[in-house]
């Protein structure tokens, strides 16, 4: 009797044990235990070899790599909330199944967003280095050293309202902050009232208004440069921008000279416009305490990951069972 052969499934990234253990029971996978990231020619040779990819956001899954003429791929599952790491068109036109795992990450995310927009006004990073960096005595509690601002009482402005930015509305709303938005429609009238959030259908004016604007869209062609150079420079001076969601949705060099010149207050970043390389000038304004840097961690948690890692196995096994997968993402949806 022939045993039927399990499907290659090739892995660009070390995931957490347990998930890489079901894997190994479930499919023929070719783990990656090191966690050096792949090349653009490893990942063109998995998709000539695998059945099934699982990439992550800083996995680069392009035109070029899905038209190989000799490209096996039936399916790429991603392990990540976004899928702008993946031409969605070209797999879809080949025929190839394209996944990802929404929702698991929204209240990681939604914390890390918070504590940031905390972290800026209340200078947490700058009074942390005074005691462990050892730049400067502290000769104890004064009056008058290290004034931040309170947050409560003013407007935030959170720029896409999905499930993590209303996540954000309802942490910010305990910490007595004023909700505003703006996203592509107006969200259902109940969850308005619950958040008591003001819709603002011209992002131009809301930016003009605001004391903090939180950056919680997914990444699109549409959005890319979305806080564009022209549209920075409608920021109050007062004001600073949190990003936990993608850096290629600000002009970042224009956000740099902003604040370098005064015309914003600051700004606190997970994530980068290149990442992983991170502008030299945004670490100096880190040592300067203009802004607050993070390595893209706002969903680092073990128990996002492993739900991720789930959620990646659920919609290989559902293709593989000849079913549509829960995740399953569409140009249309894009």
């Amino acid at each position: 009797m022939s045993v039927k052969k399990k499907p290659l499934v090739v892995v660009t990234r070390k995931l957490p044990d347990s998930i890489e253990t079901r894997m190994r029971e479930l499919f023929d996978a070719r783990l990656n235990l090191d966690d050096t990231p792949m090349t653009p020619e490893q990942i063109a040779e998995a998709a000539r070899t695998a059945d099934v990819l699982v990439p992550t956001v800083t996995d680069m899954i392009r035109e070029d790599v899905i038209n190989q003429p000799d490209c096996k791929l039936k399916m790429i599952a991603n392990f990540g909330n976004g899928v702008d790491n993946i031409d969605v068109a070209a797999a879809h036109a080949r025929g190839i199944t394209v996944t990802n795992t929404p929702k698991v990450l929204t209240e990681d995310t939604a914390d890390m967003t918070m504590a940031l927009i905390l972290a800026v006004p209340r200078r947490l990073i700058e009074g942390a280095s005074i005691l462990t960096e050892g730049r400067q005595h502290w000769a104890g509690w004064s009056p008058t050293w290290m004034l931040g601002h309170r947050i409560g009482g003013k407007r935030l402005g959170i720029v896409g309202m999905g499930r993590i930015g209303q996540a954000v509305a309802r942490r910010a709303r305990a910490f007595g902050l004023q909700i505003h938005y703006h996203n592509r429609r107006p969200v259902a009238p109940m969850i308005a009232e619950e958040l008591g959030a003001t819709y603002w259908e011209s992002l131009d004016q809301m930016l003009a208004r605001m004391d903090i604007i939180s950056v919680n869209c997914p990444h699109t062609p549409a959005t890319y440069h979305l806080l564009s150079a022209r549209r920075l420079k409608l920021i109050r001076k007062e004001a600073y921008v949190v990003n936990t969601a993608r850096g290629e949705v600000i002009d970042e060099d224009t956000l740099i000279k902003l604040i370098e010149a005064g015309d914003i207050g600051g700004a606190a970043l997970d994530v980068y416009e290149h990442e992983p390389a991170v502008n030299p000038k945004l670490v100096r304004l880190a040592k300067a305490g203009k802004v607050t840097l993070l390595p893209h961690m706002g969903s680092a948690t073990i128990e996002g990951r492993v739900e991720m890692g789930e959620k990646v196995i659920i919609n290989i096994r559902t293709f593989l069972d000849a079913h549509k997968p829960p995740d399953r993402v569409l140009p249309s949806m894009l």
